[in-house]
């Protein structure tokens, strides 16, 4: 069973830092994916406020996802690089992040995502950049 059909099928326990972190997988296909995680005490930093990289981490999740529902048999992938810009802070609720894919070739793919209150409100936007490892590589 692949990756995408161990989510369909189990969820978040199909991925151990999912269970970790609490994220629920919303929607995922087509180059685009939706993950959702409400934020607990323990994600808050000294100042009380959700930890930037818990923000990072739950976007480059949803970016991989979404860039996983497009690769070739025996595709894989390894983040390149990666820059989030934080444009307002959250200490409780759940947050939203999305995924999507601009562009995929053969050795290298781009995506976008971002991370949303459950209000709509925007709190970061990240792009990536993502190695497409081929078969046998």
């Amino acid at each position: 069973m692949g990756y995408l059909e161990e989510i369909s099928a189990k969820g978040q326990k199909a991925n151990p830092f999912f269970v970790m972190m609490g994220i629920e997988p919303v929607s995922f296909g087509d180059g685009a994916a939706v993950l959702s995680m409400q934020v607990r005490p323990d994600m808050l930093n000294g100042d009380g406020w959700l930890q930037g990289g818990v923000y990072t981490a739950l976007v480059d999740e949803a970016m991989a996802l979404a860039l996983i529902t497009v690769l070739g048999d025996g595709e894989r992938i390894a983040t390149i690089s990666e820059a989030t810009s934080f444009l307002s802070g959250v200490q409780d609720g759940t947050i939203c992040a999305s995924g999507r894919v601009i562009r995929k070739g053969r050795s290298v793919a781009f995506t976008e995502g971002e991370v949303t209150r459950d209000d709509g409100r925007v709190l970061t936007r990240t792009t990536a950049s993502f190695a497409v490892l081929q078969p046998g590589r």
